[in-house]
């Protein structure tokens, strides 16, 4: 796939943002070719003539969340543009992405990248963006872009974009996720580096740190689908391992003599065992026949 870039806020979209408020009423093919250059192209725009919507109705944030994703866009930049309302030639109004804002402050940057929309634009925004998406260069994280900017500006639901678009929930659901796994992960997405396929496995998984560490042996062993998702399954099953043997208390050693009494006696055991190494271990049997017999087995 071709590796697109967009371009910064250039001479020609300056000049529209700066004209704007000269289109005359009644000049609607003017005003739809504007919103449709404005809707697929990312404009940098200064953090000091932002304002926040005060009708958001998100008011607090967690700062430690804020500080790992500002630590994210110092390393990587910000990914995904924020979305703001041109309010007049030197003032525009957030529309989404205060959270992305707010950690781009943190991080020491002067301007971000952000879609700029007109003040009533809702219809037009909405067949440029599917228009935009129906374009066959786009890459699966401008594709995931574009579904949650449908989603977030034009108040659509997962079922009602995918009866817009024609596709499956699901596939609406796949596409969205990609933009929860981290940056470099993305970024590997857009480069080309990891397939659709590959993405959609990693996004299955919760651990950030599995997902990173993954995504390098993709990289480093040039992994197939199938193998990725194999890795992926091995991974899920020890950490699943861990965590059982951690929630009873016990370690990975004694976990493992747990299952070896199991399978040897033919019935459940249980090891219980406290921090000071006191413990027990508890035998279950189903009769007296079965007593017996776990009885001989002990003595052989």
């Amino acid at each position: 796939m071709a590796k697109r870039t967009k371009k910064a806020l250039g001479k020609g979209i300056r000049a529209l943002l700066n004209n704007i408020d000269n289109i005359e009423e009644g000049q609607e093919e003017k005003k739809v070719s504007i919103v449709n250059t404005l809707s697929s192209n990312v404009a940098m725009l200064s953090l000091s003539i932002i304002e926040v919507n005060p009708f958001q109705p998100r008011t607090e944030f967690d700062e430690t969340a804020l500080k790992e994703l500002s630590t994210s866009i110092q390393t990587h930049g910000l990914i995904q543009p924020i979305t703001v309302r041109r309010l007049n030639n030197k003032s525009y109004q957030l529309i989404s992405g205060e959270r992305r804002m707010r950690a781009s402050k943190l991080a020491g940057l002067t301007e971000v990248p952000a879609y700029v929309r007109l003040a009533n634009d809702q219809e037009m925004l909405e067949m440029a963006l599917v228009e935009n998406i129906q374009r066959e260069d786009l890459n699966a994280i401008e594709v995931a872009i574009t579904y949650q900017r449908l989603m977030d500006e034009c108040k659509l639901t997962h079922e009602k974009l995918s009866e817009r678009m024609g596709k499956n929930r699901s596939t609406i659901t796949n596409y969205t996720r990609l933009l929860k796994l981290p940056p470099e992960v993305q970024l590997g997405i857009k480069s080309s580096d990891l397939s659709m396929g590959h993405a959609r496995a990693l996004a299955g998984l919760d651990d950030v740190a599995l997902q990173l560490m993954i995504y390098k042996e993709i990289k480093e062993g040039g992994l197939s689908v199938r193998k990725t998702e194999e890795l992926i399954r091995q991974y899920s099953s020890q950490s699943k391992k861990k965590k059982t043997a951690a929630a009873n208390g016990l370690s990975t050693e004694f976990k493992a003599v747990q299952d070896d009494l199991c399978s040897k006696l033919g019935t459940k055991v249980a090891i219980k065992r406290n921090d000071s190494g006191k413990g027990s271990i508890v035998i279950n049997f189903t009769s007296d026949e079965d007593f017996n017999r776990i009885l001989e087995m002990i003595e052989e």
